[in-house]
């Protein structure tokens, strides 16, 4: 009996690639340069109702704060086939004593207290926040490289933020990543 080849339909095949380049976008943010070498990088892929959830918590601060750029990225976010997380632990000092968080030193930096701000905590390290991104630049790379449409989106993040999902980071970027016909990032009306 011959068997004939599996058959892999455009839209299976598409969301099977796409889910692969965002385990290749999870490396290249892991393999970012960090500085002074430690890694306070996090991240994570949602997709079906965990993504759904974002865009779901993205429609309801839209409502509390009155800022329909939330509501029109939640639509992104619905439109997309996975997100991508990526966070860093900012409450970390790199030791440098460079004053960018607005503290005399690092010592004092990490003395003060770090609380919940409207979307984020704080204070951050400025280099922590600079490994976030370059990590979010790395990631970015590679799903354009691989064709993937995407953007880095802050509002991603927020709603990932209040949900919780990656509980040590401090701050936190998404990016929504697709494949269709048209760039539903750019477009947008």
């Amino acid at each position: 009996m011959k068997l004939s080849p599996p058959i892999i339909e455009s839209r299976e095949g598409e969301r099977e690639a796409i889910l692969e380049a965002a385990k290749l976008m999870l490396i290249s943010a892991r393999t970012a340069p960090k500085s002074g070498g430690i890694d306070d990088v996090l991240t994570l892929i949602l997709y079906e109702k965990d993504k759904d959830a974002i865009a779901s918590k993205m429609e309801e601060i839209a409502e509390q704060r009155k800022i329909e750029s939330f509501k029109r990225d939640a639509k992104n976010v619905r439109d997309s086939e996975a997100v991508v997380l990526i966070g860093v632990r900012g409450n970390k000092s790199s030791g440098l004593n460079c004053g960018g968080c607005g503290y005399k030193d690092c010592k004092e930096f990490e003395e003060v207290e770090k609380r919940l701000r409207e979307d984020f905590f704080g204070p951050t390290c400025i280099f922590k926040a600079l490994d976030l991104g370059i990590a979010l630049g790395s990631a970015a790379k590679i799903a354009s490289i691989l064709n993937i449409d995407n953007r880095i989106m802050y509002r991603v993040g927020t709603a990932a933020f209040k949900l919780k999902l990656l509980p040590e980071a401090t701050v936190i970027m998404g990016i929504p990543i697709s494949a269709k016909g048209k760039n539903i990032y750019f477009d947008r009306r």
